[in-house]
């Protein structure tokens, strides 16, 4: 693809796109919002006006957003580029860019929080018989790095651990990072591709080379040529096997 057409597919996306738009003062408090953020947001069960922004978010976005607004309370004015970050609410993936409003002195008075929903670039259909399913499945990992966002394909992907709040995502190319959770991935990762083999890892199935043991600890060597390993935990070995055909 050269650089006119991806211009032009980018644009096109972000033509698509409705944003959502909330201003809050300098305290985090918000003020107002536009009509797609209010239909997004669960604002009629919560009535965040004149609350802080975090309390319609769920509990788990909860730190990812504050720290958004913390890094975005840190920029001067002169380099007010917006602070960017993806989070998961149920159903939707949101990629959000904070601004600091400031007078004319340079002083905060406030904070401009847009949003897109961006469920459908990084999602695919379920499939009929899933069709009540509440997550849809991700076909691209979306990542955030020096404010750009780019895309993972879940195919390329050979394992994801657990970074707090965030997750480290390995491919054959070198990590990447990924504003959701392991948790959150999990819920929308296709469960015959990818499995959650310990508390922090989840694999790709398609991606094991060699399964080990070294006394009663069992290991998983992933393809590539840094042949990365990642522990199992003892509760998910017999389910593991099974799904590698050993069952």
């Amino acid at each position: 693809m050269d650089a006119k057409t991806a211009l032009s597919s980018s644009l096109y996306l972000f033509e698509k796109f409705d944003v959502g738009i909330i201003h809050l003062d300098a305290q985090r408090r918000v003020l107002a919002m536009n009509d797609f953020a209010r239909k997004i947001l669960p604002v009629a069960e919560k009535q965040p006006f004149d609350k802080l922004v975090t309390s319609f978010h769920p509990a788990r976005s909860q730190p990812k957003v504050k720290f958004l607004l913390d890094e975005a309370s840190g920029c001067p004015m002169a380099n007010a580029v917006p602070m960017t970050m993806i989070i998961n609410i149920p159903e939707q993936v949101l990629l959000i860019k904070v601004s600091r409003l400031g007078d004319e002195k340079g002083e905060t008075t406030g904070f401009a929080l847009v949003f897109y929903d961006v469920t459908q670039v990084v999602s695919q259909e379920p499939a009929p018989a899933e069709s009540s399913a509440k997550n849809m499945r991700l076909s691209r990992i979306p990542m955030v790095a020096n404010q750009k966002v780019s895309f993972v394909d879940t195919r390329d992907v050979l394992s994801l651990e657990s970074q707090a709040h965030s997750t480290r995502v390995l491919t054959r190319d070198g990590d990447h990072f990924c504003n959701l959770s392991i948790g959150d991935l999990e819920l929308r990762l296709d469960p015959a591709q990818f499995m959650r083999v310990h508390r922090c890892f989840i694999v790709n199935l398609h991606a094991v080379r060699e399964l080990g043991r070294e006394g009663v600890k069992t290991h998983i060597v992933l393809k590539g040529k840094s042949g990365h390993c990642v522990p199992v935990s003892r509760g998910q070995v017999a389910r593991l096997r099974e799904a590698l055909g050993l069952g």
